[in-house]
């Protein structure tokens, strides 16, 4: 089956996959966009499973203010290597999961932290499986998979906290 670069071209736009996995996804699923995209997601999380054991000693710390200036959040995100840390998918994800943090006011980063016997939805207080607000139908923890996949390094949000006056 012959794959146009049309097909490839749009795939790669919304899935950021190399130029190669969004042709072999495509011939997988037989050009069916759609099914494409979903084997590069799952691609994306046996990368990122594979990495998970890897430290993570670099990193950045980011922030986002709200336009008025009364909320705000820090966070710090971590990788591998001082190379990745500086680059601008990376920052751009650190300064992402600042706003994320800033809008939806999360008490853990996953649902492991969370006290046992908590009847609270781990959807909502668990920043990792939040729907992510730039992309509501992917979850924080799958767009730092996606990003895992791309950079070849794991990832990991170490910390984070939000700030608003009086609360």
């Amino acid at each position: 089956m012959k794959i146009s670069t049309e097909a490839i071209k749009r795939l790669r736009e919304e899935t950021s996959a190399g130029i190669l996995d969004c042709r072999d996804a495509l011939l997988e699923a037989e050009g069916d966009t759609e099914r494409a995209a979903e084997a590069l997601k799952s691609r994306g999380f046996a990368i990122a499973e594979k990495k998970a054991e890897r430290i993570t000693s670099e990193g950045v710390v980011d922030a986002y203010i709200h336009h008025n200036r009364k909320l705000g959040a820090l966070v710090e995100l971590d990788c591998e290597t001082d190379f990745v840390a500086h680059t601008d998918e990376f920052r751009r994800l650190a300064y992402d999961l600042a706003m994320q943090v800033a809008a939806t006011s999360p008490l853990y980063i996953s649902a492991e932290e969370m006290p046992a016997e908590s009847e609270l939805d781990p959807k909502v207080v668990c920043l990792l499986q939040q729907p992510f607000i730039k992309d509501p139908d992917s979850t924080v923890e799958e767009i730092i998979a996606d990003t895992i996949a791309r950079v070849g390094e794991n990832i990991r949000v170490r910390r984070f906290a939000r700030f608003e006056p009086g609360c």
